[in-house]
């Protein structure tokens, strides 16, 4: 990995993080896996930081552990955003430790009941649009591949929660994107 970091393409370490959904049955067998993810997400958090870029944080089922992996390895040191963001209430702590909220397609899901009503909470300063490309893709186009093109769907959304025009969305959730790559990377 660390012959392709230093291309200039790359800004951030990830997608990485726990995945707690499909875990094995069998409990040896689920405790072995659960160690084996902490351990290289722990390894991929002290990369990050060794290189100094920011991460693309996965987490699906697993609040509290990447919670406190995050923590106490310190990876607010290069921040980064937990990407999809879950919804999940704890998670929203991270932002006083340099993570930023992913938010794709899910926003405008009829059943995105828990993201809608948590999403007000998420500090203005600390959202970003993102796609989940091809996965994802914002309602009505569901069931289709994910494009970037549709972020302006969320974007639409975004400006309906929060009872603002789609260009003040477009420019904050922008420069959010910016404040935090900017800094590890040649974007403008």
């Amino acid at each position: 990995m660390k012959k392709y970091v230093t291309h200039p393409k790359c800004i951030a370490i990830g997608e990485c993080g726990l995945d707690y959904f499909r875990l094995p049955e069998d409990e040896k067998e689920k405790e072995e896996e659960l160690a084996i993810q902490k351990d290289i997400f722990i390894k991929q958090i002290e990369f990050a930081k060794e290189v100094k870029k920011p991460l693309i944080v996965h987490v699906r089922n697993a609040s509290n552990d990447s919670k406190k992996i995050l923590l106490d390895y310190n990876a607010g040191d290069v921040g980064g955003v937990l990407h999809c963001f879950n919804a999940d209430e704890q998670l929203l702590t991270l932002a006083k430790h340099n993570f930023y909220f992913g938010i794709g397609g899910v926003l405008t899901f009829k059943n995105a009941r828990k993201l809608i009503q948590v999403f007000p909470k998420i500090p203005k300063e600390k959202i970003i649009i993102e796609t989940d490309g091809p996965y994802l893709t914002p309602h009505p186009h569901r069931g289709k591949r994910n494009e970037p093109f549709y972020t302006t769907l969320v974007a639409s959304k975004i400006s309906e929660l929060l009872e603002i025009s789609v260009e003040e969305v477009e420019e904050f959730t922008t420069k959010n994107a910016k404040t935090l790559f900017k800094e590890f990377s040649n974007i403008n």
